[in-house]
Protein backbone atom coordinates (compact mmCIF):
# COMPACT_ATOMS: atom_id res chain seq x y z
CA UNK A 1 0.00 0.00 0.00
CA UNK A 2 1.19 3.43 -0.78
CA UNK A 3 2.36 4.65 2.40
CA UNK A 4 0.89 8.63 0.69
CA UNK A 5 -2.58 7.16 1.00
CA UNK A 6 -2.47 5.96 5.04
CA UNK A 7 -5.04 7.30 7.18
CA UNK A 8 -4.22 9.46 9.65
CA UNK A 9 -3.04 8.35 13.05
CA UNK A 10 -5.56 8.68 16.39
CA UNK A 11 -4.15 10.39 18.77
CA UNK A 12 -4.71 13.26 21.24
CA UNK A 13 -4.20 16.82 19.87
CA UNK A 14 -0.84 18.39 21.11
CA UNK A 15 0.22 21.47 20.50
CA UNK A 16 3.73 20.28 19.41
CA UNK A 17 3.74 20.01 15.57
CA UNK A 18 5.06 16.37 14.28
CA UNK A 19 6.40 18.94 11.67
CA UNK A 20 9.20 19.82 13.55
CA UNK A 21 10.53 16.82 13.98
CA UNK A 22 10.68 15.57 10.15
CA UNK A 23 12.75 19.09 9.85
CA UNK A 24 15.42 17.69 12.35
CA UNK A 25 15.01 14.06 10.51
CA UNK A 26 15.30 15.73 6.86
CA UNK A 27 18.22 17.78 8.72
CA UNK A 28 20.61 14.90 10.08
CA UNK A 29 20.12 13.21 6.85
CA UNK A 30 20.88 15.95 4.94
CA UNK A 31 23.55 16.87 7.21
CA UNK A 32 25.07 13.09 6.96
CA UNK A 33 25.01 13.19 3.34
CA UNK A 34 26.95 16.20 2.99
CA UNK A 35 29.21 14.75 5.46
CA UNK A 36 29.80 11.79 2.59
CA UNK A 37 30.08 13.95 -0.12
CA UNK A 38 32.51 16.05 1.42
CA UNK A 39 34.89 12.77 1.79
CA UNK A 40 36.57 12.95 -1.34
CA UNK A 41 38.05 16.18 -0.98
CA UNK A 42 40.06 14.77 1.94
CA UNK A 43 40.67 11.76 0.37
CA UNK A 44 42.47 13.40 -2.66
CA UNK A 45 46.06 13.69 -1.46
CA UNK A 46 46.16 10.11 0.21
CA UNK A 47 44.77 8.70 -2.76
CA UNK A 48 47.45 10.41 -4.82
CA UNK A 49 49.93 9.03 -2.36
CA UNK A 50 48.95 5.21 -2.12
CA UNK A 51 47.63 4.78 -5.70
CA UNK A 52 49.35 6.93 -8.08
CA UNK A 53 46.45 8.65 -9.52
CA UNK A 54 46.92 12.01 -11.32
CA UNK A 55 45.22 15.14 -9.33
CA UNK A 56 42.81 15.38 -12.79
CA UNK A 57 42.20 11.59 -12.48
CA UNK A 58 40.49 11.83 -9.17
CA UNK A 59 38.85 14.80 -9.69
CA UNK A 60 36.97 13.22 -12.59
CA UNK A 61 35.66 10.62 -10.58
CA UNK A 62 34.82 13.65 -8.14
CA UNK A 63 33.05 15.64 -11.11
CA UNK A 64 30.79 12.89 -12.21
CA UNK A 65 29.85 12.14 -8.65
CA UNK A 66 28.71 15.66 -8.23
CA UNK A 67 26.95 16.07 -11.63
CA UNK A 68 25.10 12.86 -11.04
CA UNK A 69 24.36 14.24 -7.37
CA UNK A 70 22.32 16.98 -9.29
CA UNK A 71 20.92 15.03 -12.02
CA UNK A 72 19.19 12.83 -9.71
CA UNK A 73 17.52 15.61 -8.21
CA UNK A 74 14.53 16.22 -10.30
CA UNK A 75 13.34 12.59 -10.51
CA UNK A 76 14.29 12.48 -6.69
CA UNK A 77 11.25 14.92 -6.45
CA UNK A 78 8.98 13.14 -8.28
CA UNK A 79 9.84 9.69 -6.55
CA UNK A 80 9.29 11.41 -3.20
CA UNK A 81 5.86 12.39 -3.63
CA UNK A 82 5.35 9.24 -5.68
CA UNK A 83 6.49 7.02 -2.75
CA UNK A 84 7.07 9.14 0.67
CA UNK A 85 10.05 10.45 2.31
CA UNK A 86 10.58 7.33 4.31
CA UNK A 87 10.86 4.70 1.47
CA UNK A 88 12.80 6.85 -0.61
CA UNK A 89 15.32 7.88 2.45
CA UNK A 90 15.70 4.33 3.64
CA UNK A 91 16.39 2.82 -0.02
CA UNK A 92 19.06 5.88 -0.50
CA UNK A 93 20.42 5.55 2.65
CA UNK A 94 20.92 1.61 2.30
CA UNK A 95 22.93 2.25 -1.27
CA UNK A 96 25.17 5.01 0.09
CA UNK A 97 26.04 2.89 2.96
CA UNK A 98 27.16 -0.25 1.06
CA UNK A 99 28.83 1.74 -1.64
CA UNK A 100 30.67 3.28 1.25
CA UNK A 101 31.34 -0.70 3.20
CA UNK A 102 33.35 -1.49 0.06
CA UNK A 103 35.26 1.52 -0.61
CA UNK A 104 38.28 0.11 1.47
CA UNK A 105 38.82 -2.94 -0.84
CA UNK A 106 39.19 -0.54 -4.27
CA UNK A 107 42.63 -1.01 -5.73
CA UNK A 108 42.16 0.81 -9.95
CA UNK A 109 40.44 3.47 -10.50
CA UNK A 110 37.35 2.04 -12.24
CA UNK A 111 36.30 0.93 -8.76
CA UNK A 112 36.85 4.37 -7.41
CA UNK A 113 34.72 5.74 -10.21
CA UNK A 114 32.04 3.29 -9.71
CA UNK A 115 31.46 3.50 -6.05
CA UNK A 116 31.66 7.10 -5.98
CA UNK A 117 31.19 8.22 -9.44
CA UNK A 118 28.31 6.60 -9.96
CA UNK A 119 26.82 4.92 -6.82
CA UNK A 120 27.13 7.20 -4.73
CA UNK A 121 26.27 9.99 -7.05
CA UNK A 122 23.03 8.18 -7.57
CA UNK A 123 22.17 7.55 -3.53
CA UNK A 124 23.30 11.33 -2.34
CA UNK A 125 21.45 12.36 -5.17
CA UNK A 126 18.23 11.41 -3.59
CA UNK A 127 18.66 13.36 -0.61
CA UNK A 128 19.89 17.14 -2.19
CA UNK A 129 18.00 19.74 -1.62
CA UNK A 130 15.01 19.00 -3.41
CA UNK A 131 14.47 16.89 -0.28
CA UNK A 132 14.58 19.98 1.57
CA UNK A 133 12.56 21.85 -1.13
CA UNK A 134 9.90 18.94 -0.58
CA UNK A 135 9.54 18.77 3.14
CA UNK A 136 9.08 22.49 3.79
CA UNK A 137 6.19 22.36 0.68
CA UNK A 138 4.52 19.28 2.68
CA UNK A 139 4.91 20.33 5.86
CA UNK A 140 4.61 23.49 6.16
CA UNK A 141 2.71 26.75 4.44
CA UNK A 142 4.20 29.68 6.71
CA UNK A 143 7.60 30.12 7.47
CA UNK A 144 8.64 28.05 4.30
CA UNK A 145 11.91 30.25 3.64
CA UNK A 146 13.22 29.70 7.10
CA UNK A 147 12.56 26.00 6.82
CA UNK A 148 14.38 25.97 3.46
CA UNK A 149 17.37 27.86 4.72
CA UNK A 150 18.06 25.95 7.72
CA UNK A 151 17.82 22.45 5.73
CA UNK A 152 20.28 23.70 3.26
CA UNK A 153 22.42 24.90 6.04
CA UNK A 154 22.73 21.04 7.05
CA UNK A 155 25.15 20.79 4.17
CA UNK A 156 27.50 23.20 5.77
CA UNK A 157 27.05 22.11 9.31
CA UNK A 158 28.01 18.47 7.73
CA UNK A 159 31.21 19.91 6.18
CA UNK A 160 31.71 21.40 10.11
CA UNK A 161 31.16 17.61 11.80
CA UNK A 162 32.90 15.40 9.65
CA UNK A 163 35.46 17.19 7.86
CA UNK A 164 37.97 17.65 10.64
CA UNK A 165 37.07 14.48 11.94
CA UNK A 166 37.59 12.83 8.38
CA UNK A 167 41.00 14.64 8.45
CA UNK A 168 42.03 13.65 11.68
CA UNK A 169 40.72 9.95 11.05
CA UNK A 170 43.16 9.74 7.68
CA UNK A 171 46.06 11.72 9.11
CA UNK A 172 46.52 9.59 12.44
CA UNK A 173 44.80 6.02 11.35
CA UNK A 174 44.31 6.21 7.56
CA UNK A 175 41.72 7.19 5.43
CA UNK A 176 39.96 3.90 5.62
CA UNK A 177 39.17 4.71 9.32
CA UNK A 178 37.23 7.57 8.08
CA UNK A 179 35.33 5.14 5.96
CA UNK A 180 34.44 3.15 8.72
CA UNK A 181 32.97 6.38 10.55
CA UNK A 182 31.41 7.55 7.44
CA UNK A 183 29.22 3.72 7.43
CA UNK A 184 28.24 3.98 11.30
CA UNK A 185 27.17 6.94 10.69
CA UNK A 186 24.41 6.26 7.88
CA UNK A 187 23.34 3.32 10.32
CA UNK A 188 22.38 5.58 12.61
CA UNK A 189 20.54 7.72 10.14
CA UNK A 190 18.82 5.12 8.63
CA UNK A 191 17.72 3.50 11.68
CA UNK A 192 15.88 7.17 12.62
CA UNK A 193 14.46 8.00 9.55
CA UNK A 194 13.06 4.00 9.58
CA UNK A 195 11.61 5.01 12.87
CA UNK A 196 10.05 8.55 12.81
CA UNK A 197 9.47 9.79 9.42
CA UNK A 198 6.22 10.55 8.26
CA UNK A 199 5.32 11.56 4.71
CA UNK A 200 2.60 13.86 5.39
CA UNK A 201 1.32 15.79 8.04
CA UNK A 202 -2.65 14.06 6.81
CA UNK A 203 -0.45 10.94 8.74
CA UNK A 204 -0.46 12.27 12.14
CA UNK A 205 -3.68 13.90 12.15
CA UNK A 206 -2.22 17.74 11.65
CA UNK A 207 -2.24 20.38 8.98
CA UNK A 208 0.08 21.98 7.45
CA UNK A 209 2.09 24.44 9.57
CA UNK A 210 0.57 27.91 9.25
CA UNK A 211 -2.46 25.95 8.06
CA UNK A 212 -6.11 24.50 10.34
CA UNK A 213 -7.34 22.52 7.58
CA UNK A 214 -6.48 18.61 8.08
CA UNK A 215 -6.23 17.34 4.24
CA UNK A 216 -5.59 14.65 2.54
CA UNK A 217 -2.13 14.46 0.60
CA UNK A 218 -2.44 14.93 -3.20
CA UNK A 219 -2.03 11.91 -5.24
CA UNK A 220 0.83 12.25 -7.74
CA UNK A 221 -0.34 11.80 -11.02
CA UNK A 222 1.89 11.44 -13.90
CA UNK A 223 4.82 9.17 -14.57
CA UNK A 224 7.79 9.54 -12.04
CA UNK A 225 10.57 9.41 -14.59
CA UNK A 226 8.21 11.16 -17.57
CA UNK A 227 6.96 13.93 -14.96
CA UNK A 228 10.15 15.68 -14.46
CA UNK A 229 11.10 16.04 -18.16
CA UNK A 230 7.86 16.83 -18.76
CA UNK A 231 8.04 19.81 -15.94
CA UNK A 232 11.39 20.49 -17.90
CA UNK A 233 10.18 20.89 -21.39
CA UNK A 234 7.74 23.52 -19.47
CA UNK A 235 9.95 25.26 -17.46
CA UNK A 236 12.14 25.85 -20.94
CA UNK A 237 9.61 27.91 -22.14
CA UNK A 238 9.69 30.96 -19.16
CA UNK A 239 12.88 32.96 -19.30
CA UNK A 240 13.28 33.05 -15.51
CA UNK A 241 14.07 29.29 -15.51
CA UNK A 242 17.42 30.09 -17.79
CA UNK A 243 18.28 33.03 -15.32
CA UNK A 244 17.76 30.86 -12.30
CA UNK A 245 19.80 27.78 -13.59
CA UNK A 246 22.05 30.17 -15.47
CA UNK A 247 22.80 31.69 -11.67
CA UNK A 248 22.97 28.39 -10.36
CA UNK A 249 25.35 27.25 -12.79
CA UNK A 250 27.83 29.68 -11.60
CA UNK A 251 26.94 28.47 -7.92
CA UNK A 252 28.10 25.27 -8.45
CA UNK A 253 30.83 26.42 -9.94
CA UNK A 254 32.56 28.72 -7.33
CA UNK A 255 31.35 26.75 -4.30
CA UNK A 256 31.59 22.95 -3.70
CA UNK A 257 32.77 22.07 -7.27
CA UNK A 258 35.84 24.52 -6.41
CA UNK A 259 36.25 25.45 -3.02
CA UNK A 260 34.56 22.41 -1.45
CA UNK A 261 36.97 20.21 -4.01
CA UNK A 262 39.92 21.76 -4.06
CA UNK A 263 40.78 24.25 -0.93
CA UNK A 264 42.36 21.67 1.07
CA UNK A 265 44.36 20.48 -1.76
CA UNK A 266 45.24 24.08 -2.82
CA UNK A 267 46.33 24.62 0.85
CA UNK A 268 48.49 21.76 0.98
CA UNK A 269 50.29 23.44 -1.82
CA UNK A 270 51.29 26.33 0.24
CA UNK A 271 52.65 23.86 3.32
CA UNK A 272 49.25 24.07 4.94
CA UNK A 273 48.59 20.86 7.04
CA UNK A 274 45.71 18.59 5.82
CA UNK A 275 43.84 19.23 9.41
CA UNK A 276 44.50 22.98 8.98
CA UNK A 277 43.24 23.13 5.29
CA UNK A 278 40.24 21.02 7.07
CA UNK A 279 39.32 23.36 9.69
CA UNK A 280 39.22 26.40 7.36
CA UNK A 281 36.03 24.42 5.41
CA UNK A 282 34.64 23.73 8.76
CA UNK A 283 35.13 27.51 9.72
CA UNK A 284 33.02 28.29 6.91
CA UNK A 285 30.15 25.77 7.73
CA UNK A 286 29.60 27.42 11.02
CA UNK A 287 29.56 30.68 9.49
CA UNK A 288 27.45 29.20 6.57
CA UNK A 289 24.91 27.52 9.53
CA UNK A 290 24.12 31.21 10.25
CA UNK A 291 24.16 32.79 6.62
CA UNK A 292 22.17 30.21 5.35
CA UNK A 293 19.72 30.78 8.01
CA UNK A 294 19.35 34.20 8.09
CA UNK A 295 19.07 34.20 4.05
CA UNK A 296 15.92 31.68 4.74
CA UNK A 297 14.14 34.40 6.86
CA UNK A 298 15.42 37.37 5.15
CA UNK A 299 13.73 35.53 1.45
CA UNK A 300 10.69 35.62 3.51
CA UNK A 301 10.99 39.24 4.14
CA UNK A 302 12.84 40.82 0.91
CA UNK A 303 13.21 40.75 -2.90
CA UNK A 304 15.07 37.47 -3.52
CA UNK A 305 16.47 38.78 -7.12
CA UNK A 306 18.31 41.93 -4.63
CA UNK A 307 19.67 39.37 -2.24
CA UNK A 308 21.07 36.63 -4.85
CA UNK A 309 22.80 40.23 -6.57
CA UNK A 310 24.55 40.79 -3.18
CA UNK A 311 25.32 37.07 -2.43
CA UNK A 312 26.80 36.81 -5.58
CA UNK A 313 28.83 40.03 -5.66
CA UNK A 314 30.40 39.32 -2.34
CA UNK A 315 31.16 35.76 -2.76
CA UNK A 316 33.29 37.13 -6.18
CA UNK A 317 34.90 39.50 -4.21
CA UNK A 318 36.23 36.94 -1.31
CA UNK A 319 37.30 34.50 -4.56
CA UNK A 320 39.49 37.32 -5.48
CA UNK A 321 40.76 37.90 -2.53
CA UNK A 322 42.08 33.91 -1.74
CA UNK A 323 44.61 33.55 -4.28
CA UNK A 324 46.48 36.90 -2.11
CA UNK A 325 45.80 34.92 1.41
CA UNK A 326 46.67 31.50 -0.10
CA UNK A 327 50.43 33.28 -1.60
CA UNK A 328 50.58 35.12 1.91
CA UNK A 329 50.88 32.48 3.97
CA UNK A 330 48.95 34.24 6.86
CA UNK A 331 46.78 31.63 8.76
CA UNK A 332 44.90 35.54 9.68
CA UNK A 333 43.99 35.86 5.70
CA UNK A 334 42.94 33.08 5.83
CA UNK A 335 40.56 32.93 8.60
CA UNK A 336 39.07 36.24 7.25
CA UNK A 337 38.50 34.66 4.04
CA UNK A 338 36.77 31.33 5.71
CA UNK A 339 34.57 33.94 7.88
CA UNK A 340 33.49 36.29 4.66
CA UNK A 341 33.32 33.31 1.89
CA UNK A 342 31.30 31.09 4.57
CA UNK A 343 28.69 33.50 5.38
CA UNK A 344 28.21 33.05 1.60
CA UNK A 345 28.55 29.82 0.78
CA UNK A 346 24.60 28.19 0.04
CA UNK A 347 22.73 31.29 0.94
CA UNK A 348 21.81 30.99 -2.43
CA UNK A 349 19.50 28.49 -2.18
CA UNK A 350 16.66 29.72 0.15
CA UNK A 351 15.89 33.20 -2.63
CA UNK A 352 16.39 31.24 -4.92
CA UNK A 353 14.44 27.96 -4.79
CA UNK A 354 11.85 31.22 -3.61
CA UNK A 355 11.54 32.19 -7.28
CA UNK A 356 11.32 28.97 -8.56
CA UNK A 357 8.19 28.25 -5.81
CA UNK A 358 6.65 31.78 -6.94
CA UNK A 359 7.40 31.63 -10.51
CA UNK A 360 6.50 27.93 -10.83
CA UNK A 361 3.85 27.19 -8.35
CA UNK A 362 3.88 24.93 -5.40
CA UNK A 363 3.55 21.17 -7.13
CA UNK A 364 6.16 22.17 -9.88
CA UNK A 365 8.59 24.12 -8.12
CA UNK A 366 10.07 20.77 -6.63
CA UNK A 367 10.35 18.94 -9.69
CA UNK A 368 11.48 22.31 -11.68
CA UNK A 369 14.17 23.67 -8.76
CA UNK A 370 15.40 20.10 -9.00
CA UNK A 371 16.48 21.12 -12.62
CA UNK A 372 17.64 24.47 -11.75
CA UNK A 373 20.05 22.10 -8.82
CA UNK A 374 21.02 19.98 -12.25
CA UNK A 375 22.82 23.47 -13.83
CA UNK A 376 24.20 23.84 -9.87
CA UNK A 377 25.41 20.80 -10.66
CA UNK A 378 26.60 20.69 -13.66
CA UNK A 379 28.74 24.42 -12.69
CA UNK A 380 30.41 22.03 -9.97
CA UNK A 381 31.39 18.90 -12.02
CA UNK A 382 32.75 21.41 -14.43
CA UNK A 383 35.19 23.37 -11.57
CA UNK A 384 36.02 19.67 -10.43
CA UNK A 385 37.13 18.84 -12.95
CA UNK A 386 38.59 22.12 -14.87
CA UNK A 387 40.43 23.06 -11.17
CA UNK A 388 42.25 19.36 -11.53
CA UNK A 389 43.51 19.85 -14.72
CA UNK A 390 44.75 23.27 -14.38
CA UNK A 391 46.11 22.82 -11.49
CA UNK A 392 48.25 19.52 -12.97
CA UNK A 393 48.96 22.38 -16.43
CA UNK A 394 49.71 25.47 -14.54
CA UNK A 395 50.87 23.94 -10.94
CA UNK A 396 48.44 26.27 -8.92
CA UNK A 397 44.86 26.48 -8.22
CA UNK A 398 45.32 30.69 -8.48
CA UNK A 399 43.77 30.68 -11.87
CA UNK A 400 40.84 29.07 -11.16
CA UNK A 401 39.75 31.12 -8.52
CA UNK A 402 39.98 34.44 -10.28
CA UNK A 403 37.69 32.67 -13.02
CA UNK A 404 35.29 31.79 -10.33
CA UNK A 405 35.48 35.11 -8.71
CA UNK A 406 34.72 36.96 -12.25
CA UNK A 407 31.82 34.58 -13.08
CA UNK A 408 30.23 35.03 -9.77
CA UNK A 409 29.96 38.86 -10.86
CA UNK A 410 28.43 37.78 -14.15
CA UNK A 411 25.72 35.48 -11.81
CA UNK A 412 24.95 38.93 -9.82
CA UNK A 413 23.94 40.97 -12.90
CA UNK A 414 21.63 38.13 -14.03
CA UNK A 415 20.06 37.98 -10.86
CA UNK A 416 18.69 41.45 -11.73
CA UNK A 417 17.32 40.53 -14.88
CA UNK A 418 14.88 38.09 -13.30
CA UNK A 419 11.43 39.76 -13.35
CA UNK A 420 8.77 39.11 -11.06
CA UNK A 421 6.10 36.85 -11.75
CA UNK A 422 2.97 35.60 -10.28
CA UNK A 423 2.69 31.63 -10.23
CA UNK A 424 -0.74 31.38 -11.50
CA UNK A 425 -0.36 33.28 -14.18
CA UNK A 426 2.49 31.53 -15.10
CA UNK A 427 0.63 27.93 -14.06
CA UNK A 428 -2.39 28.83 -16.79
CA UNK A 429 0.36 29.81 -19.54
CA UNK A 430 1.84 26.36 -18.87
Amino acid sequence: MNEMNLSPEIRPKSRFYYGWIIVLLTFVTLLVSAGIRSLPSVLLLPFQDEFGWSRGSISSVISIGILLYGLVGPFSASLLLRFGFRKVLICSLSVLGLSLALTPLIHALWQFELLWGLVSGLATGMMANVLGVTVSNQWFVKRKGLIIGLLTASAATGQLLFLPLFAKLTSDLGWRYAVYVAVASIVVVLVAVAIWMRNHPYEVGAAPYGSTEVVKPVPFRGNIFIAPLQNLRLAMKHPTFWLLAGTFFFCGFSTNGLIGTHLIAACGDHGMLEVAAAGLLAMMGIFDLFGTTISGWLSDRFDSRKLLFWYYGLRGLSLLFLPFALNSASPAMLVVFSVFYGLDWIATVPPTAKLAGETFGKERSGMIFGWVVVAHQIGASTAAYGAGVLRDWLGSYSQAFVIAGFVCFVAAVMAMQIRKAQSRAVEAAM
